[in-house]
């Protein structure tokens, strides 16, 4: 077929090898003779409903047509919104990611096109149609790049919000320094939920000094926002709101601060921060929902503050720990992990509590285990923590074989994630106790550090080409 036959020509063709005259072809596709004839002898536009049909009755795949669809009814002087409108809903339905990034590209010298592709895209993001969304906001992005817009900012959050669904660990912190910036041209309410999705990546990348700056921005607007929200009727009745009830972001900033106290090792610090959001009797709300995470924060806090005392060396609270996350099954795999780090750091036996714990664990490497509130990539995240921490204790212990088990598989998981700085632990434990590995274990880890390697290459030819 010749790249200049067009759709007309082309159903024309079939036509005649099927031996279809335009009534018998009408009645097979649900369209009346005269649409069709008006569409056969170029009187019509032809509307992405008729072509669809058109495309079925002539049996070819859904979408067969809409490259050259662009090139005949769309791509026009002054582009028409409702003819593109209806198609980029298709493309993303079919998942034909080139020919909406083809469409979208029709419209972008013109800036009145750019609150409609906001809108398409907001309806695509919330519709789980994340790539085609990703396309709209990104072209948004670029049309407004010069217009310090409020939309501007929105696009790179969403944009922000779909890049770090995925588990490289490099590109979730690429994506966030690149919003970083955008964030005070945010208004207040999506702010303080911009401000949650941030700390909570630089959070699970235990980027410690970044999360403090997150939160001297987030406590400040949180504070400001729940005075303004009790002592403001207008503000009170305002349609925007946060995704949380709003003293949640409050008090989630105090269990931030908390947390980046425990990372640098101040354990006391951490507790009073810990005591901070255990106390909510100054929260006014009383319904369902604020209940519901009042309830939370002191579940948080109870664990937590067993974790830092128990990390400040009062060894004692360990029996009360763990009765705690008997009946917290949800907190069990964060309390291990502390469990374990605490028996290294003060080196007591804790192999009856990996004994107790062993299906859990197991199911931790096998990937069966689910929570409720922590999403999969926190529980990924943490399971290599622990692991990593039962590798050492075991390699401590001499218990070679399962202590090499817990590290290579936490070696792999880190090469999975691109987590560079768990990479890095991962060889120096390693390399500290080469001796003592098998054969086959030392040709596992060749294995996965050759991975490493061509990985590490293939970024730099990439950055340098």
């Amino acid at each position: 077929m010749s790249d200049t036959t067009t759709i007309r020509d082309q159903l024309d063709s079939f036509m005649k090898q099927r031996e279809l005259n335009i009534s018998r072809f009408g009645k097979i596709s649900g369209l009346n003779a005269g649409t069709m004839s008006s569409l056969l002898n170029g009187n019509r536009v032809m509307a992405l409903n008729q072509l669809d049909r058109i495309t079925s009755v002539m049996e070819l795949p859904e979408g067969y047509f809409y490259e050259q669809y662009i090139q005949e009814y769309l791509n026009e002087a002054s582009p028409n919104w409702r003819r593109i409108r209806p198609f980029l809903y298709r493309c993303a339905e079919l998942d034909k990611l080139d020919c909406l990034r083809q469409a979208v590209g029709l419209l972008l010298d013109n800036l009145v096109y750019a609150p409609l592709l906001f809108e398409t895209a907001e309806d695509f993001f919330h519709n789980k149609k994340d790539e085609a969304a990703a396309i709209l906001y990104e072209c948004v992005a670029e049309s407004e790049t010069r217009q310090h817009s409020e939309r501007l900012a929105l696009c790179h959050y969403r944009l922000f919000l779909l890049r770090i669904r995925n588990q490289n660990q490099a590109e979730n912190l690429r994506a966030a320094i690149q919003f970083e910036i955008y964030i005070d041209r945010l208004d207040d309410m999506d702010q303080l939920d911009a401000l949650k999705e941030l700390a909570n990546t630089y959070r699970a990348l235990k980027e410690w000094d970044r999360l403090e700056k997150i939160v001297d921005k987030m406590q400040p607007i949180a504070k400001a926002l729940y005075s303004e929200i009790h002592n403001d009727r207008k503000r009170k009745d305002s349609p925007k709101k946060t995704g949380r009830p709003l003293f949640f972001y409050l008090a989630y900033s105090y269990l931030l601060r908390a947390e980046v106290s425990e990372g640098r090792g101040n354990y006391k610090l951490a507790l009073q921060y810990t005591y901070e959001y255990a106390d909510l009797s100054w929260v006014k709300e009383t319904d369902e929902e604020a209940l519901h995470w009042k309830g939370l924060f002191k579940e948080w806090a109870e664990a937590n503050t067993y974790l830092n005392k128990l990390l400040s060396g009062e060894l004692e609270i360990l029996p009360d720990y763990l009765a705690y996350i008997e009946k917290n099954q949800d907190e069990l795999l964060f309390a291990l992990l502390n469990i374990m780090k605490a028996a290294n750091q003060f080196s007591f036996d804790a192999e009856d509590i990996l004994l107790k714990f062993e299906e859990q664990i197991k199911s931790y490497l096998e990937k069966r285990q689910t929570f409720g509130v922590y999403s999969d990539n926190v529980v990924n995240q943490y399971s290599l923590y622990l692991f990593y921490e039962i590798a050492d204790y075991y390699l401590t212990h001499k218990k070679d074989s399962i202590g090499f088990k817990y590290l290579i598989e936490c070696l792999e998981r880190s090469v999975i994630i691109k987590n560079k700085t768990d990479i890095f632990k991962c060889m120096v434990l390693f390399e500290n106790n080469r001796t003592l590995a098998s054969a086959e274990t030392v040709t596992a880890y060749h294995n996965i550090m050759e991975e490493v390697y061509l990985n590490e290459k293939s970024h730099y030819a990439l950055v340098n080409d």
